[in-house]
């Protein structure tokens, strides 16, 4: 199984950037989790509380079971992956059925952040993108998507965003194999990234 890790700042474009470089691969021969499916689930903990968790600090995921159902779809099983609510910061009842494929992409804000998980990944990849164009889609995201208003995303993004991405998430771009600019809208480096995954195969 050929693990392709894709990391970067939230809003740098990581998700774009995976959708497109799926478009040009075999659909059947990808598998795909996402870490924001890992996170915490803290039912006993107040609604209130819960939404003001701190989702950009590497504590937020549950990485062990990440871990775990990396290794199960290495070894040929079939895991379910969590699903998880931002709007509730709850896990749902349901989960999604992942099976192995030739190529597993693991793909979050801070997969790189992890020695455990790097060491798992045949490729890791870093979408970087200027704090400014992150602000935006983020800002975007958390009132779109989100339920929150402009003053609960400013908050956040004083609070939370920006320190973790200088603690965490920007250092990790050093365990990156390749750093690639402009996220989602790089159809040259997703044109060759496609080529050296298929030439893996």
């Amino acid at each position: 199984m050929f693990i392709i890790g894709i990391a970067g700042g939230s809003g740098s474009g990581k998700s774009t950037f995976v959708r497109n470089l799926i478009k040009t691969l075999d659909a059947d021969a990808v598998s795909l989790l996402m870490q924001d499916a890992y996170y915490r689930h803290n039912p006993e903990t107040p609604e209130e509380h819960r939404k003001k968790m701190n989702f950009d600090h590497p504590d937020a995921i549950e990485w062990e079971l990440l871990e775990t159902h990396i290794r199960q779809l290495q070894s040929g099983d079939v895991i379910d992956q969590p699903v998880y609510s931002m709007l509730t910061c709850l896990r749902e009842n349901e989960t999604i059925a992942v099976t192995p494929k030739k190529v597993l992409i693991v793909e979050g804000i801070l997969v790189l952040t992890q020695p455990f998980i790097r060491d798992l990944m045949s490729l890791k990849i870093f979408i970087d993108a200027d704090a400014d164009h992150r602000f935006m889609r983020v800002v975007k995201r958390d009132m779109e998507e989100r339920g929150r208003n402009i003053d609960q995303v400013m908050q956040r993004y004083i609070k939370t965003v920006r320190p973790m991405h200088e603690e965490f998430i920007e250092p990790s771009k050093r365990f990156a194999d390749i750093i690639v600019p402009i996220g989602g809208d790089n159809h040259v480096a997703i044109e060759l990234l496609s080529g050296y995954i298929q030439a893996k195969l």
